[in-house]
């Protein structure tokens, strides 16, 4: 990510759910983005010349890596752009460490179906997590056990 890719990241985030629902706005993406995620890795995909998509990672959680942010542009969505974004962000991870995870709001019903037919599992829910009345989910995606061979 650069920082060229801030405004058009920050502006369809801005405007979709979950996020919406959940109570970000652009003064939150703004603080977010500004400056880039310190201490991350983050993506964005490219198509047809506009950033279409983003994923921000963050190394070194629970023997694995998290997924702290993982969206595609409403425009885009529906053309397998957020499956090829989620699987160079697993060929990263899987290189250096055995679980990549994920939290997803109990009321995104698309999102649980997508990290599922990825191949991650569901460990249990983190209770008024982000907002009062819903939980997140934690989902984890495995090459195997942290120890042993």
């Amino acid at each position: 990510m650069e920082v060229e890719d801030r405004a058009d990241v920050i502006e369809w985030l801005a405007d979709s759910d979950p996020w919406k629902r959940l109570g970000y706005n652009v003064n939150d993406w703004d603080s977010y983005f500004a400056p880039l995620p310190q201490g991350r890795d983050s993506y964005v995909l490219d198509h047809d010349g506009r950033v279409a998509g983003i994923a921000v990672l963050r190394q070194k959680f629970l023997l694995g890596d998290y997924v702290e942010l993982l969206g595609v542009a409403g425009w885009a969505r529906g053309a397998g752009l957020g499956g090829l974004l989620l699987a160079h962000v697993e060929a990263v991870v899987f290189e250096r460490a055995k679980n990549l995870f994920v939290c997803v709001s109990d009321f995104n019903d698309q999102a649980r179906r997508f990290y599922q037919k990825q191949g991650y599992q569901e460990i249990g829910p983190l209770p008024n997590f982000l907002v009062s009345g819903s939980s997140e989910i934690l989902l984890r995606k495995t090459s195997g056990p942290a120890k042993g061979k």
